[in-house]
Parts: C-alpha cells; sequence; structure tokens
C-alpha cells in the first residue's frame, strides 16, 4: 500500500520531536545535513524519503531527487536500528539491504541510539501524564503500537485459557505451585544433608 501523507507527517513529528530537540545531539545531526535517505518498507509500495537539514527531518512519500542512500528492509526490522551494534548483523542477516552512502544510515542510527526516546513526553500534551507513562511502559516493554482491539482480544483470550477452559492455571495457582516446588526443594536438601551424615558415620 501507498504511504498516505498523515503517516509520513506523523513519522516526521516523532523524528523532529526526539532528534532535533536536544542541544546535546547537534554534533550527530550536523553529519547528516544535506543527506537524503529514501527507506523502502517491503510492506508498501511507495518509499519513505528522509531529507535532513540543519533544524529539520522532512519525511516525504516522494522525491524526484537521488538519494544518497537507500535502505530496504521490512516495518519489523526498524526498532532494532535503534542499537548500533545490530546494524552489521542486520546487513549480513539480509533483513537489510544498503544501496550508497553507508555513513548516512551509520549516522541515523548513531543519531538514534544517542537519543532518550521517551514516549510519554511526546504523549502527554494529548493524553494526560499518567495516561502518556502508561503507553510509554508498555512500548519500553516490548509492545509496540498494539492496537486497542487486539489488546482487549488477547485479554479475552486469556481469561477464557484461565478461567472457562482451564487449560492454564492462573496467577494464585502460579504462585502456589511455585511455593510447593521451593518447599519440596527444601526437604529434598535437608534430606541430602541428613543422608550425607549418616554416610558419614
Amino acid at each position: 500500500m501507498p504511504v498516505k501523507p498523515l503517516v509520513t507527517a506523523g513519522i516526521e513529528t516523532v523524528l523532529n520531536a526526539f532528534l532535533w530537540r536536544e542541544r546535546a545531539l547537534k554534533p550527530a545531526r550536523q553529519r547528516l545535513v544535506g543527506k537524503v535517505l529514501r527507506v523502502e518498507l517491503k510492506e508498501f509500495t511507495s518509499p519513505l524519503v528522509l531529507v535532513f537539514s540543519e533544524r529539520q527531518v522532512d519525511v516525504l512519500g516522494a522525491w524526484e531527487g537521488e538519494a544518497d542512500c537507500t535502505v530496504i528492509t521490512r516495518i519489523g526490522v526498524l526498532p532494532q536500528l535503534r542499537n548500533r551494534q545490530q546494524l552489521t548483523a542486520l546487513i549480513r542477516s539480509g533483513d537489510l539491504e544498503v544501496q550508497g552512502d553507508i555513513q548516512v544510515v551509520q549516522n541515523v542510527v548513531a543519531l538514534a541510539d544517542l537519543a532518550e526516546f521517551d514516549a510519554a513526553e511526546l504523549l502527554a500534551p494529548y493524553t494526560g501524564d499518567i495516561a502518556a507513562e502508561g503507553v510509554s511502559k508498555m512500548l519500553r516493554g516490548g509492545a509496540k503500537f498494539l492496537k486497542h482491539g487486539l489488546e482487549r482480544q488477547q485479554h479475552y483470550v486469556a481469561e477464557a485459557v484461565t478461567e472457562e477452559w482451564r487449560l492454564a492455571p492462573g496467577a494464585l495457582e502460579l504462585a502456589w505451585f511455585a511455593e510447593e516446588t521451593m518447599a519440596v526443594e527444601r526437604a529434598v536438601d535437608a534430606l541430602t544433608k541428613r543422608l550425607e551424615k549418616l554416610e558419614g558415620k
């Protein structure tokens, strides 16, 4: 599917909020000024084009000029690019294809790695501090951009499995089982020590 203007605007807002607001990141940003990065995601028919300038990054759905670097990958790979060490491994595994000046990608990844990404700061003006912090914690825990409907369905399935169908134990049963297991371990340890004493006699 093509990239919608609303999507490019949203990505642009997030990138500018986290990569262009901190003064400390200016040296890392300077390496990208005047560069154009084309990102081709296999899930979309049109590319995302990142045009870096002194004051901001523009995210476009179309670009007539030449890009300094083109990256071909999948959406699922993008979060891994925040870790600089992952870049070479992703290229080797074929999850990330880089055409042109690889230095551009390395500089973007380095900048993202230095940035303190806190979703709570971005969401707080719209949702309030408590809701924003909750969403931020969820994102930090690895559940990225899950839809509300999917979460609700997962909750229903989890309840059905533990409460109605009794296929999985509930939280209290798991706690009881863990306690019982530890008690058995302690009893086995005590018995082993007694046997060792008896053998020593």
